[in-house]
């Protein structure tokens, strides 16, 4: 009998109402916190996951947290194998303003690296701002989205040509309407020279509150090594979910 009551007690501690919408957490998940947010480091292990495919790494050489509070990402290169980074946010927070504070030369990443800063429920439901040439040389470095981003009028693409480490990004998510921005500098009250590139989503991929997760990734399109075999590195001073 005493075995049947720890039981239910463990069971009724796993289903308290305020863990209702908190990804479970394994014991060999690291936990981050950045910008006052919980975020849950990825890893794939020894497999090779999506986007990609790639090898994802929670080592502490992939992310972590500086003592100026700024998030870091990098792929780097071990035993012979490269390690892509990404870090997800714990809880889901559905229609808002998503600001990115970027601290580091996004327009200078190997044509085989791409940024990413979006949310995500599955392929078909994701907003994203995506830095990448998509290993072509001669493509702008760029872009907004929504998905599936092959549907037309899902997809913008810009050149960021920054003046400084420090441009600033967001998405402005709604039910009827998604308003992307990039500026050059940490403002979102830009001058007119200041003004990178604006959109303004109002197709019909928009998608539905379900749960989305806020996610911030650095990766290796088509799995593909970077051209000039060097890490590679985003920096994000902060997030603001406004």
């Amino acid at each position: 009998m005493h075995y049947i009551v720890i039981i239910l007690l463990a069971i009724s501690s796993c289903s308290s109402p305020k863990d209702e919408n908190i990804e479970p957490i394994e014991p060999i998940t690291r936990i981050i916190n950045f910008s006052g947010y919980e975020w849950i480091v990825r890893t794939s292990d020894d497999a090779k996951q999506g986007p990609g495919p790639n090898l994802f790494s929670d080592s502490e050489d992939n992310v972590w947290v500086d003592e100026e509070g700024r998030l870091h990402l990098k792929i780097v290169q071990k035993g012979g194998h490269w390690y892509c980074s990404g870090v997800t946010l714990r809880l889901s927070q559905g229609y808002k303003k998503y600001v990115f504070y970027v601290a580091s030369r996004v327009d200078q990443l190997d044509e085989n690296v791409v940024g990413g800063l979006f949310t995500y429920k599955n392929d078909n439901e994701e907003i994203d701002i995506e830095f990448s040439k998509w290993s072509q040389s001669e493509n702008q470095d760029s872009q907004f989205a929504i998905q599936p981003s092959d549907n037309v009028g899902n997809k913008t693409r810009y050149d960021l040509n920054l003046k400084s480490d420090l441009s600033t990004h967001f998405f402005n998510w709604q039910a009827s309407s998604i308003e992307f921005a990039s500026y050059q500098g940490h403002t979102l009250e830009p001058n007119a020279e200041d003004v990178i590139s604006t959109w303004t989503y109002t197709g019909s991929d928009i998608p539905p509150l379900n749960n989305e997760k806020l996610k911030l990734n650095l990766w290796l399109f088509r799995g593909n090594a970077p051209t000039n075999n060097l890490p590679a590195e985003m920096i994000i001073d902060r997030v603001e979910i406004l």
